[in-house]
């Protein structure tokens, strides 16, 4: 036995107690007369003692030849300590050593196991086995855990059954591409990772599972933006016999008891918007609904004037910014630098300020007069100390800009608490978008996604004004799941496939098990799908994924700590019928 007791555990209680203690060496002070090392593993940390009075010289000796992250095993009497800590559980208590035995010793690490280390995130990503022993670390994983136990427990107490569905499957258009893995049996044939396991869901739909659940790793080889993965992990979720309202009622209760037993928070209200008075309100389908600053569309009071700009617009929109009329020219210059950056795209900003006097002080006053701008703060909703910024051009790019200057602004202000959850459904998502390079429609969401009831015949005269039965979940700004009520019938199947572009051979070719499975039998059913990675980072008050993810990938998809991905040798090669031309 290593150990009967763990380095967080021992109290004032256990005074004068024999214990076995093991772990690593996090940090040692030698005072000449006395040593301290304190002795740390999963659970905490204990100081261990060696002094000249009660110590042999030996023993003494030996203590200060360990180096820091040694893994040692100890024998000891625990005491009273003189000098306490308040700040850790066991602070009242040291323990006395009298044997010492080094199980492993360690090199000097890379960088100090610390709180706040002084390793670049390069150096612990390559040494992540490391980094996991720093608290921050430790504690998201047993977070996501703890997250992760209690989703298992609310969707079995809910009757939902955890299926494992396979990871080698066939390659399916899903929006993405695909993890490829080529079959050494089936020369020339490949399988394909799942990006998710939409289609078994739906096979164990018409198999009767009738609730079905599985937190499960998805993949998917795209071109990586900040804070993705190539691998991530979904709460894959699928209701027989439901429509829209049975599953937005029960993943609302999912939610509501993952904020009260995470976090200790009630939240009752659900609102729920519609994808188009998002997009108009908000300039995006995940909108932060914890502050205002609304989008006020000023095309009726801010066009046919002599202002050009405006006037050849597409649309003019602005925002009210609280408190914002205290920024000199010089901090409303650099705004206007900051919307001009490439990854925004605005061309300039115009700005208004809401004066305390109730006058208003505009960059463009030659054009427009106080009763222009009176109409402006009317739209914008803005109140005296506010700064109207307003933007300009083609309507779809100008929102997603005012989107992304609209959060900026609440991050400067202090908007975005942490502490502070505010969910949203948003519904009623178009089924199609128009790729405007191709002009071919694809599925917003997937191809299996249902219409809204009386809308299929609106696919052969107006195809984008058909909307989706189909629903995001959204928390503080972050879509943390997404899902819809599914096609059940292989007719209605056929016609979506047909104008999604696919022709019968090849809906027959990718799709043929899902269309002959709906020839027997199956249920309506719909699901929802949450990131787990996203949401635990929400519930952690984070913002990056990265830190809840035990062996997580770089920007570039790289595994730095095992360097992967990695090249394979010519036998290996060989096996697989593959030859690689460079």
């Amino acid at each position: 036995m290593y150990r009967d007791t763990t380095c967080g555990a021992l109290r004032a209680s256990e005074i004068n107690k024999e214990v076995l203690l093991s772990g690593w060496v996090h940090k040692l002070r030698d005072k000449g007369f006395v040593v301290w090392i304190d002795l740390r593993d999963r659970y905490g940390i204990t100081q261990l003692v060696f002094d000249e009075e009660r110590t042999s010289k030996e023993l003494l000796e030996k203590a200060r030849t360990i180096g820091r992250e040694t893994v040692i095993q100890i024998k000891g009497q625990v005491i009273e300590r003189a000098s306490k800590n308040p700040n850790i559980p066991t602070g009242e208590i040291e323990v006395l050593v009298s044997e010492l035995k080094v199980l492993n010793e360690s090199i000097l690490p890379p960088f100090t196991i610390e709180d706040e280390t002084d390793g670049g995130e390069d150096i612990r990503m390559k040494y992540r086995y490391l980094d996991i022993r720093r608290n921050p670390v430790k504690d998201n994983l047993i977070f996501r855990h703890k997250v992760s136990m209690e989703v298992r427990k609310y969707l079995s107490d809910a009757g939902f059954i955890d299926v494992e569905t396979p990871y080698l499957i066939k390659s399916t258009p899903e929006g993405a591409r695909d993890f490829l893995v080529p079959s050494r049996m089936n020369e020339g044939q490949f399988y394909a990772l799942p990006q998710s396991p939409q289609t078994f869901k739906q096979l164990l739909m018409v198999g009767g599972m009738d609730k079905y659940f599985q937190i499960v790793k998805c993949f998917r080889d795209e071109d990586l933006r900040a804070d993705r993965q190539p691998e991530f992990t979904q709460i894959d979720c699928e209701m027989a016999f439901v429509e829209q309202e049975d599953i937005l009622n029960t993943f609302e209760g999912l939610t509501k008891h993952l904020l009260k037993e995470i976090k200790g928070v009630n939240v009752d209200s659900f609102p729920r918007m519609t994808f188009d008075d998002a997009m108009k309100t908000y300039g995006n389908d995940k909108p932060d609904i914890r502050f205002g600053m609304q989008f006020g569309e000023l095309n009726e009071v801010a066009q046919h004037k002599e202002f050009k700009v405006f006037n050849s617009a597409e649309l003019v929109v602005g925002i009210a910014v609280p408190g914002a009329n205290s920024y000199t020219r010089k901090e409303i210059d650099k705004l206007i630098d900051w919307v001009k950056r490439p990854q925004v795209g605005a061309l300039g900003m115009v700005y208004c300020r809401c004066n305390d006097d109730g006058t208003f002080k505009s960059s463009v006053d030659k054009f427009y007069d106080q009763e222009d701008f009176a109409k402006w703060a009317e739209v914008t909703q803005a109140n005296t100390g506010d700064l109207i910024c307003v933007l300009s051009g083609d309507t779809n790019k100008v929102r997603a800009q005012l989107s992304a200057l609209r959060m900026e602004m609440a991050e400067r202000l202090g908007l975005r608490k942490a502490d502070e959850y505010a969910p949203l459904w948003v519904i009623d998502f178009p089924l199609l978008e128009l790729d405007e390079e191709t002009g071919h429609y694809h599925a917003m969401h997937h191809p299996f996604t249902s219409p809204k009831p009386g809308q299929l015949e609106l696919l052969d005269t107006n195809p984008g004004a058909v909307k989706a039965n189909a629903y995001d979940l959204v928390l503080n700004g972050n879509e943390i799941g997404g899902g819809s009520i599914r096609i059940h019938d292989k007719e209605t199947q056929a016609i979506m496939f047909k104008h999604l572009g696919f022709s019968e051979e090849e809906a027959k070719n990718q799709f043929g098990f899902l269309m002959d499975a709906f020839q027997y039998g199956a249920p309506p059913h719909g699901g929802i799908a949450f990131g787990l990675d996203r949401l635990v980072s929400i519930l952690g008050g984070q913002e990056t994924i990265r830190d809840f993810i035990a062996f997580p990938k770089n920007n570039s998809g790289r595994d730095v700590m095992i360097d992967a991905p990695a090249t394979i040798d010519d036998d290996q090669l060989k096996d697989l019928h593959l030859k690689l031309d460079l």
